[in-house]
């Protein structure tokens, strides 16, 4: 759920647009390998149908990971997809984590 959405739907004593906000300050971004336009995909592998497509200097928020197709990247191979919005997955090798491991709870 986004903030936007919490903050329309409100609740009685606020509780729960609190929580969201505090869940969404707790995201980290982390910077997409440079000179790469990168495919985003429906779910995690390529095999999923492409979303769109982030422009070159592109920032992205991981709110979870799965492991999927393995794909070699700029920053190594990896069967690590970031979802990065509802519905929406990029392999972790084109994301500069700074690890080669999971960096967030896997989804599920």
């Amino acid at each position: 759920m986004s903030v936007d959405h919490a903050e329309r739907t409100g609740d009685d004593d606020g509780t729960r647009t609190a929580a969201v906000r505090i869940a969404a300050a707790a995201v980290r971004y982390y910077a997409v390998a440079p000179g790469v336009r990168l495919n985003v995909r429906s779910g995690p592998g390529t095999g999923y149908a492409l979303v769109r497509t982030l422009s070159e200097g592109a920032e992205v928020p991981i709110y979870c990971q799965s492991p999927g197709t393995t794909v070699t990247g700029p920053y190594g191979t990896s069967a690590i997809w970031d979802n990065i919005a509802n519905g929406q997955y990029v392999s972790d090798t084109y994301v500069h984590t700074g690890s080669d491991g999971y960096v967030a709870a896997r989804c599920g």
